[in-house]
Protein backbone atom coordinates (compact mmCIF):
# COMPACT_ATOMS: atom_id res chain seq x y z
CA UNK A 1 0.00 0.00 0.00
CA UNK A 2 2.89 2.37 0.69
CA UNK A 3 4.05 2.05 -2.92
CA UNK A 4 0.55 2.85 -4.17
CA UNK A 5 0.55 6.03 -2.13
CA UNK A 6 3.83 7.28 -3.59
CA UNK A 7 3.66 10.19 -6.00
CA UNK A 8 4.99 9.52 -9.46
CA UNK A 9 7.97 11.47 -10.72
CA UNK A 10 6.95 14.35 -13.05
CA UNK A 11 8.10 13.68 -16.61
CA UNK A 12 8.15 15.33 -20.03
CA UNK A 13 8.65 18.82 -18.56
CA UNK A 14 7.93 21.44 -21.23
CA UNK A 15 8.69 25.17 -21.26
CA UNK A 16 6.78 27.57 -23.53
CA UNK A 17 5.86 31.25 -23.97
CA UNK A 18 9.29 32.35 -22.78
CA UNK A 19 9.91 36.10 -22.40
CA UNK A 20 12.77 38.03 -20.82
CA UNK A 21 11.29 37.56 -17.34
CA UNK A 22 8.62 34.84 -17.48
CA UNK A 23 7.71 31.44 -18.85
CA UNK A 24 5.01 28.79 -18.75
CA UNK A 25 5.74 25.28 -17.53
CA UNK A 26 3.89 21.95 -17.84
CA UNK A 27 4.67 18.27 -17.24
CA UNK A 28 3.06 14.88 -17.29
CA UNK A 29 1.84 13.02 -14.19
CA UNK A 30 -0.61 10.23 -13.53
CA UNK A 31 -4.34 10.89 -13.39
CA UNK A 32 -4.37 9.71 -9.79
CA UNK A 33 -1.67 12.25 -8.88
CA UNK A 34 -3.50 15.03 -10.69
CA UNK A 35 -6.50 14.48 -8.43
CA UNK A 36 -4.56 14.52 -5.15
CA UNK A 37 -1.53 16.79 -5.62
CA UNK A 38 -1.92 20.03 -3.66
CA UNK A 39 1.36 21.83 -4.40
CA UNK A 40 4.16 22.13 -6.94
CA UNK A 41 7.79 22.74 -6.01
CA UNK A 42 9.75 24.40 -8.81
CA UNK A 43 13.52 24.84 -8.65
CA UNK A 44 15.14 27.22 -11.10
CA UNK A 45 18.73 28.42 -11.35
CA UNK A 46 21.18 29.73 -13.88
CA UNK A 47 22.74 27.09 -16.05
CA UNK A 48 26.33 27.95 -15.09
CA UNK A 49 28.23 25.27 -13.15
CA UNK A 50 27.72 24.31 -9.54
CA UNK A 51 25.44 21.90 -7.76
CA UNK A 52 21.72 22.31 -8.22
CA UNK A 53 20.34 23.96 -5.12
CA UNK A 54 17.29 21.72 -4.78
CA UNK A 55 15.59 21.46 -1.44
CA UNK A 56 14.59 18.07 -0.04
CA UNK A 57 11.63 16.79 1.93
CA UNK A 58 11.45 18.52 5.35
CA UNK A 59 13.82 21.29 4.20
CA UNK A 60 12.61 24.88 4.10
CA UNK A 61 11.84 25.57 0.42
CA UNK A 62 14.22 28.11 -1.09
CA UNK A 63 12.57 28.23 -4.51
CA UNK A 64 8.94 28.47 -5.61
CA UNK A 65 6.15 26.61 -3.85
CA UNK A 66 2.88 27.00 -5.72
CA UNK A 67 -0.58 25.66 -5.06
CA UNK A 68 -1.58 23.11 -7.68
CA UNK A 69 -3.29 24.73 -10.66
CA UNK A 70 -4.13 23.43 -14.15
CA UNK A 71 -1.06 23.14 -16.35
CA UNK A 72 0.67 24.86 -18.06
CA UNK A 73 1.36 27.23 -15.19
CA UNK A 74 2.58 30.77 -15.75
CA UNK A 75 5.71 31.69 -13.79
CA UNK A 76 6.35 35.40 -13.56
CA UNK A 77 7.62 37.66 -10.81
CA UNK A 78 8.73 34.83 -8.53
CA UNK A 79 12.38 35.33 -9.47
CA UNK A 80 14.29 38.25 -10.88
CA UNK A 81 14.96 36.50 -14.15
CA UNK A 82 17.59 38.05 -16.39
CA UNK A 83 17.01 38.46 -20.12
CA UNK A 84 18.86 36.27 -22.58
CA UNK A 85 20.14 33.96 -19.83
CA UNK A 86 20.27 30.16 -19.80
CA UNK A 87 18.44 28.50 -16.92
CA UNK A 88 17.70 24.96 -15.81
CA UNK A 89 14.50 23.96 -14.08
CA UNK A 90 13.17 20.87 -12.27
CA UNK A 91 9.82 20.18 -10.60
CA UNK A 92 8.38 18.12 -7.75
CA UNK A 93 4.75 17.48 -6.96
CA UNK A 94 3.57 17.36 -3.35
CA UNK A 95 0.63 16.64 -1.08
CA UNK A 96 0.36 18.78 1.99
CA UNK A 97 -0.31 16.70 5.11
CA UNK A 98 -2.57 17.71 8.02
CA UNK A 99 0.52 18.40 10.16
CA UNK A 100 1.84 20.87 7.56
CA UNK A 101 4.52 18.54 6.24
CA UNK A 102 4.64 17.45 2.59
CA UNK A 103 4.60 14.11 0.86
CA UNK A 104 6.73 14.71 -2.25
CA UNK A 105 7.61 13.03 -5.49
CA UNK A 106 11.14 12.64 -6.79
CA UNK A 107 12.54 15.56 -8.77
CA UNK A 108 11.95 15.53 -12.50
CA UNK A 109 14.81 15.63 -14.93
CA UNK A 110 16.45 19.00 -15.50
CA UNK A 111 15.18 21.01 -18.46
CA UNK A 112 17.18 23.89 -19.91
CA UNK A 113 15.85 27.01 -21.58
CA UNK A 114 16.95 30.56 -22.35
CA UNK A 115 15.04 33.74 -21.59
CA UNK A 116 14.40 36.27 -24.34
CA UNK A 117 15.29 39.88 -25.16
CA UNK A 118 13.37 42.90 -23.94
CA UNK A 119 9.99 42.98 -25.67
CA UNK A 120 8.75 46.18 -27.28
CA UNK A 121 6.69 47.21 -24.25
CA UNK A 122 9.73 46.96 -21.96
CA UNK A 123 11.88 48.94 -24.38
CA UNK A 124 9.21 51.63 -24.35
CA UNK A 125 9.48 51.73 -20.54
CA UNK A 126 13.23 52.16 -20.90
CA UNK A 127 12.66 54.84 -23.53
CA UNK A 128 10.42 56.78 -21.14
CA UNK A 129 13.15 56.72 -18.51
CA UNK A 130 15.71 57.96 -21.03
CA UNK A 131 13.41 60.75 -22.16
CA UNK A 132 13.24 61.98 -18.59
CA UNK A 133 16.97 62.74 -18.40
CA UNK A 134 17.85 63.71 -22.00
CA UNK A 135 17.80 67.43 -21.23
CA UNK A 136 17.78 70.24 -23.75
CA UNK A 137 19.30 69.88 -27.19
CA UNK A 138 22.45 71.33 -28.74
CA UNK A 139 23.25 71.76 -32.40
CA UNK A 140 25.91 69.69 -34.13
CA UNK A 141 27.16 69.30 -37.70
CA UNK A 142 29.27 66.12 -37.79
CA UNK A 143 29.24 62.53 -36.66
CA UNK A 144 32.64 61.25 -35.60
CA UNK A 145 34.39 58.00 -34.77
CA UNK A 146 37.56 57.84 -32.66
CA UNK A 147 39.92 54.93 -33.20
CA UNK A 148 43.57 53.88 -33.24
CA UNK A 149 45.66 54.23 -36.43
CA UNK A 150 45.56 50.45 -37.03
CA UNK A 151 41.78 50.57 -37.40
CA UNK A 152 41.83 53.12 -40.20
CA UNK A 153 44.84 51.48 -41.86
CA UNK A 154 43.00 48.15 -41.91
CA UNK A 155 39.95 49.82 -43.45
CA UNK A 156 42.12 51.27 -46.21
CA UNK A 157 44.18 48.20 -47.05
CA UNK A 158 41.89 45.26 -46.24
CA UNK A 159 38.35 46.64 -46.63
CA UNK A 160 38.60 48.66 -49.83
CA UNK A 161 38.64 52.00 -48.05
CA UNK A 162 35.50 51.55 -46.02
CA UNK A 163 34.56 50.99 -42.40
CA UNK A 164 32.44 47.86 -42.21
CA UNK A 165 29.71 46.99 -39.69
CA UNK A 166 30.63 44.63 -36.86
CA UNK A 167 28.38 42.72 -34.49
CA UNK A 168 27.15 44.73 -31.49
CA UNK A 169 28.88 43.63 -28.27
CA UNK A 170 27.16 42.82 -24.97
CA UNK A 171 27.54 46.24 -23.35
CA UNK A 172 24.61 48.00 -21.78
CA UNK A 173 21.31 46.36 -20.87
CA UNK A 174 21.57 42.61 -21.15
CA UNK A 175 18.12 42.44 -22.76
CA UNK A 176 18.70 44.93 -25.59
CA UNK A 177 17.63 43.13 -28.80
CA UNK A 178 20.64 44.41 -30.77
CA UNK A 179 23.30 42.83 -28.49
CA UNK A 180 25.10 40.14 -30.43
CA UNK A 181 22.49 40.24 -33.20
CA UNK A 182 22.79 43.47 -35.19
CA UNK A 183 25.89 44.71 -37.00
CA UNK A 184 26.80 48.35 -37.34
CA UNK A 185 29.37 51.08 -36.78
CA UNK A 186 29.30 53.26 -33.68
CA UNK A 187 29.47 57.02 -34.14
CA UNK A 188 29.32 59.87 -31.67
CA UNK A 189 27.80 63.30 -32.10
CA UNK A 190 28.00 64.85 -28.64
CA UNK A 191 29.56 68.32 -28.49
CA UNK A 192 30.98 70.51 -25.75
CA UNK A 193 28.27 72.96 -24.67
CA UNK A 194 30.70 75.89 -24.54
CA UNK A 195 32.39 75.36 -27.93
CA UNK A 196 29.81 73.48 -29.98
CA UNK A 197 32.62 71.14 -31.09
CA UNK A 198 33.33 67.46 -30.37
CA UNK A 199 35.43 66.90 -27.23
CA UNK A 200 39.19 66.53 -27.64
CA UNK A 201 39.47 63.60 -25.22
CA UNK A 202 38.67 60.07 -26.30
CA UNK A 203 38.88 56.61 -24.70
CA UNK A 204 39.00 54.94 -28.11
CA UNK A 205 42.10 56.32 -29.84
CA UNK A 206 43.98 59.41 -31.06
CA UNK A 207 42.51 59.56 -34.59
CA UNK A 208 39.06 60.86 -35.45
CA UNK A 209 37.01 60.42 -38.59
CA UNK A 210 34.51 63.24 -39.01
CA UNK A 211 31.65 62.97 -41.46
CA UNK A 212 28.95 65.43 -42.44
CA UNK A 213 25.87 64.69 -40.34
CA UNK A 214 23.57 64.67 -43.38
CA UNK A 215 25.33 61.65 -44.87
CA UNK A 216 24.01 59.46 -42.03
CA UNK A 217 20.97 61.33 -40.72
CA UNK A 218 18.52 62.33 -43.43
CA UNK A 219 14.93 61.65 -44.53
CA UNK A 220 16.05 58.33 -46.07
CA UNK A 221 17.13 56.88 -42.73
CA UNK A 222 15.06 55.51 -39.86
CA UNK A 223 15.97 56.17 -36.23
CA UNK A 224 15.36 53.64 -33.43
CA UNK A 225 15.84 53.59 -29.67
CA UNK A 226 17.88 50.55 -28.51
CA UNK A 227 19.15 51.08 -24.96
CA UNK A 228 19.63 53.32 -21.91
CA UNK A 229 22.23 52.49 -19.30
CA UNK A 230 25.05 53.63 -17.01
CA UNK A 231 28.24 51.97 -15.76
CA UNK A 232 28.38 52.85 -12.05
CA UNK A 233 29.00 56.51 -12.94
CA UNK A 234 26.96 59.70 -13.22
CA UNK A 235 27.08 59.40 -17.00
CA UNK A 236 24.12 57.85 -18.78
CA UNK A 237 24.27 56.45 -22.29
CA UNK A 238 21.53 56.23 -24.90
CA UNK A 239 22.04 53.84 -27.81
CA UNK A 240 20.27 54.77 -31.04
CA UNK A 241 20.22 52.83 -34.30
CA UNK A 242 20.34 54.65 -37.64
CA UNK A 243 19.33 52.39 -40.53
CA UNK A 244 18.72 53.39 -44.16
CA UNK A 245 15.07 52.75 -44.98
CA UNK A 246 14.55 49.27 -46.43
CA UNK A 247 18.00 48.01 -45.46
CA UNK A 248 18.59 44.74 -43.63
CA UNK A 249 19.26 46.71 -40.45
CA UNK A 250 15.99 48.59 -40.85
CA UNK A 251 14.03 45.36 -41.32
CA UNK A 252 15.69 43.91 -38.20
CA UNK A 253 14.72 46.93 -36.09
CA UNK A 254 11.14 47.39 -37.28
CA UNK A 255 9.64 44.67 -35.08
CA UNK A 256 12.13 44.88 -32.22
CA UNK A 257 12.85 48.55 -31.41
CA UNK A 258 10.72 51.68 -30.90
CA UNK A 259 11.06 53.97 -33.91
CA UNK A 260 11.64 57.67 -33.25
CA UNK A 261 10.41 60.64 -35.24
CA UNK A 262 13.44 62.24 -36.89
CA UNK A 263 12.09 65.73 -36.31
CA UNK A 264 10.54 65.24 -32.88
CA UNK A 265 12.38 63.21 -30.25
CA UNK A 266 14.53 64.23 -27.26
CA UNK A 267 17.77 62.57 -28.39
CA UNK A 268 18.74 63.20 -32.01
CA UNK A 269 16.83 65.30 -34.52
CA UNK A 270 16.93 66.31 -38.16
CA UNK A 271 15.07 69.47 -39.21
CA UNK A 272 14.87 69.92 -42.98
CA UNK A 273 15.80 73.25 -44.59
CA UNK A 274 13.10 75.85 -44.15
CA UNK A 275 14.00 77.81 -47.27
CA UNK A 276 15.85 77.07 -50.47
CA UNK A 277 19.56 77.39 -49.86
CA UNK A 278 19.29 76.74 -46.11
CA UNK A 279 21.07 73.80 -44.50
CA UNK A 280 19.26 71.22 -42.39
CA UNK A 281 19.59 71.53 -38.62
CA UNK A 282 20.88 68.67 -36.47
CA UNK A 283 20.54 68.53 -32.67
CA UNK A 284 21.60 66.10 -29.96
CA UNK A 285 20.58 65.70 -26.31
CA UNK A 286 22.90 67.54 -23.98
CA UNK A 287 22.55 65.50 -20.77
CA UNK A 288 23.19 61.96 -22.05
CA UNK A 289 26.01 60.44 -24.08
CA UNK A 290 24.64 59.28 -27.40
CA UNK A 291 25.99 56.16 -29.10
CA UNK A 292 24.71 56.08 -32.67
CA UNK A 293 24.87 52.67 -34.35
CA UNK A 294 24.81 53.00 -38.16
CA UNK A 295 24.00 49.72 -39.86
CA UNK A 296 25.73 50.16 -43.24
CA UNK A 297 29.38 50.47 -44.41
CA UNK A 298 30.85 53.99 -44.52
CA UNK A 299 33.63 54.95 -46.90
CA UNK A 300 36.59 56.80 -45.43
CA UNK A 301 36.63 59.16 -48.40
CA UNK A 302 33.28 60.56 -47.27
CA UNK A 303 34.93 62.08 -44.20
CA UNK A 304 38.26 63.32 -42.92
CA UNK A 305 40.63 61.56 -40.53
CA UNK A 306 42.74 63.73 -38.25
CA UNK A 307 44.65 63.62 -34.98
CA UNK A 308 42.85 64.86 -31.89
CA UNK A 309 44.74 66.85 -29.31
CA UNK A 310 43.30 65.56 -26.04
CA UNK A 311 43.94 62.47 -23.92
CA UNK A 312 43.24 59.06 -25.40
CA UNK A 313 43.36 56.67 -22.45
CA UNK A 314 40.14 57.55 -20.65
CA UNK A 315 39.21 53.88 -20.45
CA UNK A 316 36.74 54.50 -17.64
CA UNK A 317 34.48 56.02 -20.29
CA UNK A 318 34.91 53.20 -22.78
CA UNK A 319 31.77 51.10 -23.15
CA UNK A 320 33.20 47.98 -24.81
CA UNK A 321 31.32 45.04 -23.22
CA UNK A 322 30.60 47.28 -20.22
CA UNK A 323 28.02 45.97 -17.77
CA UNK A 324 25.03 48.02 -16.77
CA UNK A 325 24.70 49.09 -13.15
CA UNK A 326 21.75 46.96 -11.94
CA UNK A 327 21.18 49.16 -8.88
CA UNK A 328 20.69 52.46 -10.71
CA UNK A 329 17.14 53.74 -10.22
CA UNK A 330 17.41 56.09 -13.21
CA UNK A 331 18.05 53.58 -16.01
CA UNK A 332 16.59 50.26 -14.84
CA UNK A 333 13.10 48.89 -15.35
CA UNK A 334 11.33 46.26 -13.26
CA UNK A 335 12.71 43.18 -15.00
CA UNK A 336 16.04 41.39 -14.97
CA UNK A 337 19.01 43.56 -15.87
Amino acid sequence: MADLDQLSTPCDVQICDVTCDSFRIAWEMSTEDTDRVTHYFIDLRRKEGGEQNRFKHRDVPTKLVAKAVPLPMAVRGHWFLSPRTEYCVAVQTAIRQPDGDYQVSDWSQLVEFCTGDYAMDLLKQLLEKAQGVAGRQLRFTVFYRNQHPDYFQYARTECGGEMRPTLKDSSGSHGSPINGKLSGIFFSCNTEFDTGLPPNDSPYGPLRLQINAELLLNPSTHLYFADFYCMYTAYHYVVLVLAPAGSAGDLFCQSRLPQLDLADNPFLTYTPPQRQGDAPVFCHARDVILEVFFTEPVRLEHGTVQQISGRHQLMSLSTANAKKDPSCKVCNISVGR
